[in-house]
């Protein structure tokens, strides 16, 4: 499964670009994130991302947890949602 780092930053659409290619190639991808700008940017990216791959039949089913991780040395809580899709 391949894991897209989103930050406040990120731009969504090219998120959702990403996310959809991933998807299309195969069926999970994780997303994760730090801070709620980057939480934002990624339920933008998620929601974008249905209407991408709607026109081929795809669906897609997220599953949000927490997990920690380490950033410069320093343990962070996380957000990663696993988005699978449906058809």
């Amino acid at each position: 499964m391949q894991t897209l780092k989103v930050s406040s930053k990120s731009n969504p659409n090219s998120v959702a670009g990403a996310l959809a290619g991933m998807i299309k190639a195969e069926s999970d991808v994780e997303i994760q994130t730090v801070g709620a700008g980057a939480l934002n940017q990624s339920v933008k990216a998620i929601a974008i991302a249905r209407g991408y791959i709607a026109p081929l039949g795809l669906d897609l089913i997220c599953a949000p947890s927490f997990a920690e991780i380490e950033i410069n040395g320093e343990t962070r809580t996380a957000i990663r949602f696993r988005v699978t899709r449906q058809s």
